[in-house]
C-alpha cells in the first residue's frame, strides 16, 4: 500500500501581502503530476487545506481546481482529508456527500454524539486490508461530552479518549490522519514563523506521540517543517510551499510511504518540490 502524506496547503495565503496564488496553483498542479507517475493508491492531505476559516472566492476556486485535476485521474485515486485547526468546519464539509462519489473523503468535526465515530476508510493490497482513520483538529471541549467521567482535560487525554473509543484492532494495519500539536516527552518539534504559537497554554496543546504509536502510520499535519516526532513512523509531512521567511531553508516535497506486511516498518520516501 503506497500513499502520498500532505498537510498545510493554506490556500489563500498571503506573504507579506503578496499573493501566493500563482505559486500555489503551480505546486497543486505538480503534485497532481507527480500521483499520475507514482500512482499511489491513496492520497492524505492532513488539515489547514484553507488559511482563513473564512477562504475567498479565488481560495476556493484554486482548492477545486485541484480536486478536479485530482480525480481526472485515472483510475482514480481516493484522496482522504481531514479539517485543520485553520479551516472552519462547516465550509469545508460542503458537498462532501457529492465528493465522496468521486472518492474524495472529508473529515471535519470530531464525533459530536455517542452513536458517531470517527470516518474510516479501508483500502487493500496484496496483504490485505489497510485501515485508514481520519481525526480532524479537535478541541477538549468539542468531545468531552461524550465521557460520563472526567477523563477528558487536555488536550492529549482527548485525543486518547477518542481513539479508544474506537476499539482499534492493532492487530490489523492502521493509519491514523491527525492535525494537533505533538510532542516526544514534552520535545517539541521544530517550528516555523508561518505557525500559530502552541505553547501558550502552558503545554496544554502539547500530545505525547506514544499516544499514537501503535498506528502503523501517523499522518500528522500542523507544523510546517518536514519531520518525525519520536519513531520515524509518526511524521509531520510539513507545507508544500514555503510560508514564512524561516523556511528559508526548507527543502519542500511530498511524502510517499509505502506499507508492505504488518509488522514491517513503513518506508519513507520524499519526492522534492520546485516551486
Amino acid at each position: 500500500m503506497r500513499f502520498f502524506h500532505l498537510s498545510d496547503l493554506h490556500i489563500g495565503k498571503q506573504l507579506c501581502n503578496y499573493n501566493l496564488k500563482t505559486n500555489q496553483v503551480a505546486v497543486l498542479s505538480e503534485i497532481v503530476a507527480q500521483a499520475k507517475e507514482q500512482r499511489p493508491d491513496a492520497i492524505l492531505i492532513c488539515g489547514d487545506i484553507f488559511d482563513r476559516a473564512v477562504p475567498s472566492g479565488e481560495a476556493y476556486t484554486v482548492f477545486d481546481r485541484f480536486l478536479q485535476e485530482l480525480s481526472s485521474l485515472k483510475p482514480q485515486i481516493p484522496v482522504f482529508i481531514i479539517a485543520g485547526n485553520h479551516d472552519n468546519a462547516q465550509r469545508l464539509h460542503y458537498a462532501s456527500s457529492f465528493l465522496e462519489k468521486h472518492q474524495i473523503y472529508l473529515s471535519v468535526s470530531a464525533p459530536m454524539q455517542q452513536e458517531e465515530r470517527l470516518k474510516k476508510i479501508v483500502l487493500s493490497d496484496e496483504y490485505g486490508e489497510v485501515n485508514f482513520y481520519l481525526l480532524p483538529f479537535l478541541k477538549p471541549g468539542y468531545v468531552r461530552h461524550l465521557f460520563s467521567d472526567d477523563r477528558v482535560c487536555d488536550y492529549e487525554s482527548a485525543v486518547r479518549a477518542v481513539l479508544e473509543r474506537e476499539e482499534i484492532d492493532y492487530g490489523k494495519r492502521n493509519v491514523l490522519l491527525s492535525h494537533q500539536f505533538y510532542t516526544n516527552s514534552g520535545q517539541a518539534p521544530e517550528k516555523c514563523d508561518s505557525e500559530q504559537p502552541m505553547l501558550s497554554m502552558g503545554g496544554l496543546e502539547n500530545i505525547d506521540a506514544s499516544v499514537v504509536e501503535k498506528f502503523d502510520y501517523v499522518a500528522l499535519g500542523h507544523i510546517h517543517g518536514a519531520q518525525m516526532v519520536k519513531y520515524p513512523h509518526i511524521r509531520y509531512c510539513g507545507t508544500p510551499l514555503k510560508y514564512s521567511a524561516s523556511e528559508e531553508h526548507h527543502r519542500k516535497s511530498i511524502t510517499m510511504v509505502t506499507l508492505a506486511a504488518k509488522g514491517m516498518e513503513a518506508a519513507v520516501e520524499v519526492i522534492p518540490l520546485t516551486p
